[in-house]
Order: structure tokens, then C-alpha cells, then sequence
């Protein structure tokens, strides 16, 4: 199937497909060569997807368990058949290696799988209403029910991924989604979209994409009829978001520098090891990415040494070819700001630091000071940034002083360590011995302090997109 014919011409809003008088140019970062011409909506679209959406609604809230569950596992299906083509597509708009677009196809497909699977586990429990005397006689349980209509906004890294974490979630919990994809990658997500409402297993309005700029978005997450918004992307843009959708529930998957501390009894070529593989894949533009490593001062120098020898082994190049780990990023404007930050940082680069064609060599910098936006804020590129501690109290402590609080992790040989670490860092997850940006689509995902509010995975995005009622019967 050719991205031409993925899918109808124009946007799935309402029973069918509207043509839009815009498109837009998506390009491959690569080289800048065009992928293809994707719709380009507006507000009035928006505000035509939430009417239907909201039409729809009542019978998507009566939908049967069975009837969910086999709509996403059509879904799952339907993009299993479509694997390879998937993956090209993938590194097409987003110009991420090979590599990476292969985990996202099959991370997607265990989402849609396990999404499919909690439709089975959403109920309630009884309630044991008889506590105080004035409810003797009474019976009492609670069932979870839909939210509404869920808004989702994905970001450009994990189109196909992160559209899947906001599309099932939604479908399994019987609410209508409306999808908004990053405007610079598109084209999976509206083939995802095109794929689910071809299986006939829903109605067509329960899964929209709509597409356009900020003013787009900012009338989505307005429309007070709005049950939810998700949203995934930086902490600004989150920030804002939960300030127009107010009061309506906001879950935000934001922004990181996630850190990866070394203690000094660690396993220093594992740990080595686990920074080039968490501190470059996908280029460096994902919010779990290693960047910044704190080592404990008697391994500093060993442990800097085996990194820079192993960044020099990562192949820079054509993210079409399966061996290409690093590849430019999303467009030039993040690779300017990138190189900036570099420059600014103050340091000299133990390796990279320099363009490697159109991409960034894959860059080590060492004992970047606090202030610099570096090692401060979320860089999204592949830059790793190396601290050296005099013990682990200190580790800890540089690891909490971030705004940022996604994902950690600790290299030790110690059980006493990892359960310090576990309990001392300020996190969503904390890893050990393996990279922060471990995630398995079926555990809860998500942040603290400016990584944002509320967790994905499906069980319990589902519960985040549910609201509890309530009953009490006195029998006649």
C-alpha cells in the first residue's frame, strides 16, 4: 500500500471523510525530500469533530464490552497486517531510524492488544454501606463510566505510539476520542485512524483526527463539553493546555532530562553500555532518553572513558538503513537550538558536538554546571551530559534538584542502593541497572513536578478516563 492510498483524501470527522482547503508538506528529515501532503484543518473543523463527537457519545457509552474489545483488537490486527509499511512510513515523516519506527509498530500493537484485554477488568466493587447504623438495610456498589469525549494531542516523536496510548484507552472506556497529531507528522496517526473506522466495528465518530496549528488545538481543549484532554509534548505547551481546558480534566505526559546515576560498585561497562543505548535511540527525541549521568568521583574517570569509546561506535546516517542509530532531527530549527545549547554549555565536548552531515554526531559532554540549559532542561537530541559526586547522597540529590521527574534509573551491585534509589528519587519510575527509558505500554507511565499529571498505560489511562457513580438501593 502506497502512502497515496493509505487512506481517503481529507480528515475522518463525523460518518466520513471532509476535505480540507489546505494541506500541509511533510518532509523527510533526511534529506527534505517530500513524504506527501497531508489535510490541513482548521477551527471550524474542530468544532464540527466535538459536535459529532458528542452525537455519539450516548451510544458509545452503551456499547457492549464484547463489541470494544473486538474493535481494537480489529484495530490491532489491521495494523499487524500493515507492520512494514508502517515502519517506512515512520521513518519517513519522522526521520528516526529503522530501528526505532520497528519498536514503536510493535509497541503500538501490544497497546491496542492490552487495551483490548482491561475491557474485561473495568468494573466496580460493592460497598459495605452498613458502616454507620443509618445504613443498615442498604446495598451499595460502584461501576465506572465514561468521561466523555476525549481529546488527544500527541507529539511528533511516537506519532503512531503515543496516538495509540490516547485512541484505545478511550475506545475500551466507551468514550468518543478526537486525535490532534503533531503538525509535523501526521501521517501514521491519520492512517491508524483510517484503519479502526474501516473495521465497521464502531461508530465512524467515535475515533476523529483533526490536524491544524495552535488555534486548533486551543479549540479542542476550550469546548467546555469536553470530558478529558491528554496530551503528550513539552512541559510549556502542557502548562498551557491545562490553563484553557480548566476545569476540565487534563492528563499531561510532559517534557524530561532524565538522569542515570552510577555508584561506584556498579557494573561500569554495563552502565556504559546502557547510556549509548538509552541516550541515542531515536536520536535523542524521546523524553526517557538518558541525558543526564551522575557518577560517584571514584569511577568518573573509567567510567567517562569507556562512554567515549562506545559513542564513537554508533552509526550516524540514513535512518532507512537498519544499522543507523542517530539520524537528523525533526527539523533544523531543533538541530540549531540543539548546537546552541552545546555551544552555551561552556565545555568542551569529549566527543561530537559538531554535525555529522544533516544529524548531530552523538555528543558526551562532562561537568556541565547547573544553569545551563543542557543539563537544566530537555535538550531532545543526542547529548549526554556527564557529572561526577562524591557519594550517592549527593547523586540523589543532583538527580531531585531537576524541575523535571519522568523516569530515573541506578547502576549498582548494591540491593541496599537500589531500594534507597527507589525510595529517595523523585520520580514516576525509577529503573535499576537497565535505561530510564525502559517502559512497558502495560505498566503506569507518567511523571511528577513538571513531567506532568496522570499516567498512561491502558488499565490506567482507562481509569483515568472513567469517573466512578455511585449506587445506593433501599429495597421496596
Amino acid at each position: 500500500m502506497s502512502i497515496d492510498t493509505a487512506w481517503p483524501s481529507g480528515l475522518p470527522i463525523g460518518d466520513g471523510w471532509v476535505e480540507t482547503a489546505q494541506t500541509d508538506d511533510v518532509t523527510f528529515p533526511y534529506d527534505g525530500s517530500l513524504v506527501a501532503a497531508a489535510p490541513r484543518g482548521d477551527a471550524g473543523l474542530a468544532r464540527r469533530a466535538v459536535d459529532a463527537a458528542l452525537a455519539v457519545a450516548p451510544a458509545m457509552a452503551a456499547l457492549p464490552s464484547h463489541a470494544r474489545r473486538a474493535a481494537l483488537m480489529k484495530a490491532h490486527d489491521a495494523l499487524a497486517a500493515d507492520r512494514e509499511e508502517f515502519e517506512r512510513l515512520l521513518v519517513l515523516e519522522t526521520g528516526k531510524p529503522l530501528a526505532d519506527c520497528k519498536v514503536e509498530v510493535a509497541r503500538t500493537l501490544v497497546t491496542l492488544a492490552t487495551a483490548a484485554e482491561e475491557v474485561a477488568r473495568l468494573h466496580g466493587e460493592t460497598v459495605p454501606l452498613d458502616l454507620l447504623p443509618s445504613g443498615e438495610g442498604l446495598i451499595g456498589f460502584w461501576t465506572r463510566r465514561p468521561i466523555g469525549v476525549v481529546v488527544g494531542i500527541t507529539g511528533f516523536n511516537y506519532p503512531l505510539l503515543l496516538a495509540a496510548h490516547k485512541i484505545a484507552p478511550a475506545l475500551a472506556a466507551g468514550c468518543p476520542v478526537i486525535v490532534k497529531p503533531a503538525p509535523a507528522t501526521p501521517l501514521a496517526t491519520l492512517w491508524l485512524v483510517h484503519l479502526i473506522r474501516s473495521a465497521d466495528a464502531l461508530p465512524p465518530a467515535a475515533v476523529q483526527l483533526v490536524t491544524g496549528d495552535v488555534e486548533v488545538g486551543r479549540t479542542l481543549v476550550e469546548d467546555r463539553r469536553i470530558g478529558a484532554v491528554s496530551f503528550t509534548g513539552s512541559a510549556a505547551a502542557g502548562h498551557a493546555i491545562a490553563r484553557n481546558a480548566a476545569p476540565t480534566k487534563v492528563l499531561l505526559e510532559l517534557g524530561s532530562n532524565a538522569a542515570l546515576v552510577v555508584a561506584a560498585d556498579a557494573d561500569l561497562e554495563a552502565a556504559a553500555d546502557a547510556v549509548v543505548r538509552g541516550g541515542y535511540y531515536a536520536s535523542g527525541q524521546a523524553c526517557i532518553s538518558v541525558q543526564r549521568v551522575v557518577v560517584e568521583e571514584p569511577v568518573r574517570e573509567r567510567f567517562v572513558s569507556l562512554l567515549a569509546d562506545r559513542v564513537k561506535g554508533v552509526t550516524v546516517g540514513d535512518p532507512r538503513l537498519p544499522e543507523t542509530r542517530v539520524a537528523p532531527l525533526i527539523d533544523e530549527a531543533a538541530t540549531d537550538r540543539v548546537l546552541e545549547w552545546i555551544a552555551e554549555s561552556g565545555v568542551e565536548p569529549v566527543t561530537g558536538g559538531h554535525r555529522d552531515g544533516r544529524a548531530i554526531a552523538p555528543t558526551v559532554l562532562a561537568d556541565v554546571g547547573d544553569g545551563a540549559a543542557a543539563w537544566d532542561e530537555e535538550i531532545f537530541g543526542p547529548v549526554v551530559c556527564v557529572r561526577s559526586v562524591p557519594d550517592l547522597d549527593a547523586a540523589f540529590a543532583a538527580v531531585n534538584e531537576s524541575r523535571y521527574g519522568l523516569h530515573a534509573s541506578v547502576f549498582t551491585r548494591s540491593l541496599a542502593t537500589a531500594f534507597a534509589a527507589i525510595e529517595r528519587i523523585e520520580a514516576g519510575g525509577v529503573v535499576v541497572n537497565e535505561v530510564p527509558g525502559f517502559r512497558a505500554d502495560n505498566m503506569p507511565y507518567g511523571g511528577v513536578k513538571d513531567s506532568g499529571i496522570g499516567r498512561e498505560g491502558p488499565r490506567f489511562a482507562i481509569e483515568e478516563l472513567t469517573v466512578t457513580r455511585m449506587a445506593i438501593i433501599r429495597p421496596a
